[in-house]
């Protein structure tokens, strides 16, 4: 039998080698992930502790809506500073004054939301802290539809309105 030359002999063995088999993508991703994903386990009291604490999952929705307040607050005050008018002299007086009463309010706005900026701070260490809708001076539970109105509150509404009325009293 004659021998092929060596050169043919290696050509015909690598061809042999490289030649891939048919396996479907999926399944190489199945395997993939079969391997490299482990199963997550809950606990039993974690899972019933969620189900059964619909104030704590709603107390989560608010901390959203919070963060979004917060967001939207500090683009708004980017902007103001951005836009703020220079105080600049106009010829008229009254020019001058209708400027500069704009340039005041507009700075007496940025200080009502500096601090609502804080207060909403405060409302999320608090859902941190699960202290969250907790009357600050009876220590009564906080109405959930008080809470999301005025996520910011610390008092529940009977706590409130008796502040409102003596604070009328002191005022008289």
């Amino acid at each position: 039998m004659p021998k092929k030359p060596i050169a043919k002999q290696k050509k015909q063995t690598a061809q042999t080698k490289t030649k891939p088999k048919s396996v479907k993508p999926k399944t190489i991703a199945k395997k993939v992930a079969a391997k490299t994903v482990k199963p997550v386990k809950k606990s039993p009291a974690k899972t019933a502790q969620k189900t059964t604490n619909p104030r704590e999952k709603r107390f989560q929705e608010i901390k959203k809506n919070l963060l979004g307040q917060k967001k939207s607050l500090l683009m708004g005050a980017i902007e103001a500073l951005n836009e703020l008018p220079d105080p600049t002299v106009f010829p008229d007086l009254g020019d001058q004054a209708t400027a500069e009463m704009d340039r005041n309010f507009m700075l007496r706005l940025r200080g009502r939301e500096r601090k609502l900026l804080k207060k909403i701070d405060e409302a999320i260490e608090r859902i941190d802290q699960k202290v969250f809708g907790i009357c600050d001076r009876c220590g009564d539970a906080i109405d959930i539809r008080r809470l999301e109105a005025r996520p910011v509150t610390t008092m529940c509404i009977d706590c409130k309105i008796l502040e409102e009325e003596e604070e009328k009293l002191r005022e008289a």
